[in-house]
């Protein structure tokens, strides 16, 4: 829109022109009749004004302030060559409009408009502020999309394999992270895995060769015989040999051993790779028993070793009433066995008619120890044993060491 001129200032009328117009005082301004306005369509898009500056005074020109009552405004005269949209928007040509032109016409600008003291007229026009147009029919049938709306983005076509390796992918993340997660425990899992199967195999390993014939018994050695011949014994158990030592049979060894009456107890012991050793405890005899077969070698437990026609040397002769199985043969036994090898061997018979009434013969002096019963055999055993040194058999008839403390020669 172009920007009016200034009105000119009133120039002298003629006479008859000054007759012809009426009087200013007289005359009532025209009512200015805005045209009506057309509600827009709420699809069309509010009409922007391109200057920024001419909203701010359009905004402040709207609602117009109404007239002082000691100011009389008066509406400037039609500049000639003006906009013929002003024109026509003010004056009496837009109350000549009909109502349906009124509704079909388009809105013709506004011009806002301020009061000045400076102007000659009272007032000036704002041009600068730009039209203020309205839609024309029909504009909020348009189908382009509202300048802040966000493009409509086309949607791609997901098909069944995408979504098996989504379904795939998501899977091998979720194991990553399981494992990851695991890590640590999966460590321990396998060191314990580890050294139990190295434990199994070295097992399983040792067994295997153990059982094996690389282990087998090839020889065969008896320990502590003295009156037991020991190639008898190891003839006896050859029937091991050949057998992997952890298959060597107890039984069998025993069955082989039980025709040996000396053998008290005995140990099997395994040497590898091929020895096998037979550890024999014999039995300790204490003495001969005088029967009509001839003299049976007897140990403490009556168990019979030998029998002979002639009592055996170095043995002593049992007289014991009530024979093996009686308490007497008992405290004989026990009191055999607790005697010091120096004095056993002088020891010639043994009797006793009860288990309190013990007496030794020595030698050929026939000297009697009174021993009595078979309690603290080892203390009367240490004094006869003290006493014999400084009185020998030869000068003593007996020896009463029935009571350790006190013994009693005659």
């Amino acid at each position: 829109m172009r920007r009016p001129s200034p009105l000119p200032p009133p120039a002298e009328q003629r006479p008859e022109e000054a007759a012809a117009a009426p009087d200013p005082a007289t005359v009532q301004p025209p009512r200015q009749v805005a045209p009506p306005r057309r509600r827009p369509s709420p699809d069309a898009p509010s009409p922007v004004s391109a200057d920024p500056a001419a909203d701010d005074v359009s905004a402040s020109a709207a609602p117009e302030p109404a007239p002082d009552a000691a100011t009389d405004v008066v509406p400037a005269p039609p500049v000639p060559g003006a906009d013929t949209a002003t024109a026509g928007a003010s004056g009496s040509a837009a109350t000549d409009l009909s109502a349906d032109e009124a509704e079909t016409a388009p809105l013709a600008p506004v011009i806002p408009f301020h009061l000045r003291d400076d102007h000659p007229g009272g007032m000036t026009t704002v041009a600068d502020a730009g039209p203020v147009t309205r839609p024309a029919p029909g504009a909020g049938d348009a189908t382009a999309p509202p300048v802040d709306a966000e493009p409509e983005v086309p949607r791609e076509e997901v098909g069944v394999r995408d979504v098996l390796r989504a379904a795939r992918a998501r899977r091998r993340a979720l194991r990553a992270e399981a494992r990851r997660f695991t890590a640590r425990q999966r460590h321990r899992r396998f060191a314990w895995l580890g050294a139990v199967a190295a434990v199994v195999l070295l097992v399983l390993g040792t067994l295997g060769v153990a059982y094996s014939p690389l282990f087998a018994v090839e020889t065969i050695r008896v320990e502590g015989t003295q009156r037991l011949d020991a190639a008898a014994v190891e003839e006896a158990l050859s029937g091991q040999l050949g057998t992997p030592m952890p298959l060597v049979d107890s039984s069998e060894v025993k069955a082989a051993l039980v025709g040996f009456p000396l053998v008290e107890t005995y140990a099997l012991e395994a040497r590898p790779p091929h020895e096998l050793v037979v550890r024999v405890v014999e039995r300790t005899p204490i003495g001969v028993l005088s029967s009509a077969a001839g003299f049976t070698l007897v140990d403490a437990a009556g168990v019979a070793l030998s029998t002979t026609s002639a009592p055996p040397p170095g043995e002593p002769v049992l007289d014991v009433r009530g024979g093996v199985g009686s308490a007497a043969f008992e405290a004989v036994g026990h009191v055999v066995r607790s005697l010091p090898a120096g004095i056993r061997t002088q020891v010639t018979a043994v009797s006793a008619t009860t288990p309190n009434d013990v007496t030794l013969t020595l030698g050929a002096t026939g000297t009697q120890v009174v021993w009595g019963g078979p309690d603290k055999s080892a203390m009367k055993a240490l004094a006869l044993e003290t006493i014999m040194k400084t009185r020998p058999p030869e000068t003593v008839a007996a020896y009463d060491v029935s009571s350790p403390d006190a013994i009693v020669l005659r």
